[in-house]
């Protein structure tokens, strides 16, 4: 039993840890948040209300810098400040920012949000499992060790989820009628518009894909989805 506690302290520490999480981002949001009212983007997201067979999709403003989307874990969409400016400005159309909505709209369909903020939570406990095992095993190198094995798995599976969404995204978009065009060109700029300032690497381009592996997942769904011609 004593040879447990570690382990058992850990998934204790990670519920804990994913319930002061939610509360914290749910207040977060709520301080620095509204409701989004553009009627260009509205006519898309009404579009795929109507193909998900829902009243109206509500997509509220994060009031924040960075070029991000957002799904919280009480299933709630967000787009920041920093991604609808450059909308205002012309960089990014309305229907590239739709797509940006269907594809957060895919990690909550797909229950992303709710399993990022326990990922969040239980890659410190997991680093403390491993850290006192490993380091009875290896001493002086088991915490780097634990730590590298964390990251590397929390980085697969934020990859997979990001994969996921994108294939909610497409079909969603292509029974809208809006199709995968723009989410292919949004990709193409993201690079680009979430370059950091200051040079270093920003979190969009840590946490997801490579730009040239999502268009060819996207470009893979649409050969399967179209049907082979006969001569």
């Amino acid at each position: 039993m004593l040879k447990l506690t570690p382990i058992l302290l850990a998934v204790l520490y990670a519920l804990a840890m994913y319930r002061f999480s939610a509360w914290r981002t749910g207040r977060e949001l709520d301080a620095r948040s509204s409701e989004l009212a553009d009627p260009a983007l509205k006519a898309l997201t009404d579009r795929m209300a109507r193909a998900l067979d829902l009243p109206r999709i509500r997509v509220d403003i994060y009031e924040i810098a960075p070029v991000n989307g957002l799904a919280a874990p009480d299933g709630r969409i967000f787009i920041t400040r920093g991604f609808h400016d450059r909308y205002r400005a012309g960089e990014v159309t309305a229907e590239e920012l739709a797509s940006v909505i269907a594809h957060e709209l895919g990690h909550v369909a797909l229950g992303h949000g709710r399993r990022r903020m326990i990922d969040f939570s239980g890659q410190n406990a997991m680093r403390t499992a491993l850290a006192m095992v490993l380091g009875r095993v290896l001493p002086g190198i088991g915490v780097y060790l634990a730590n590298a094995l964390a990251s590397l798995l929390a980085a697969r599976l934020s990859r997979q989820d990001e994969y996921e969404a994108d294939a909610y995204a497409a079909a969603l978009l292509t029974k809208a009628g809006i199709g995968t065009g723009p989410q292919k060109t949004l990709f193409e700029k993201l690079d680009r518009i979430t370059q950091s300032r200051g040079g270093a690497m920003p979190a969009w381009l840590m946490s997801h894909p490579r730009t040239a592996d999502r268009i060819a997942a996207i470009e893979a769904m649409e050969t399967r989805w179209t049907p082979a011609t006969t001569t």
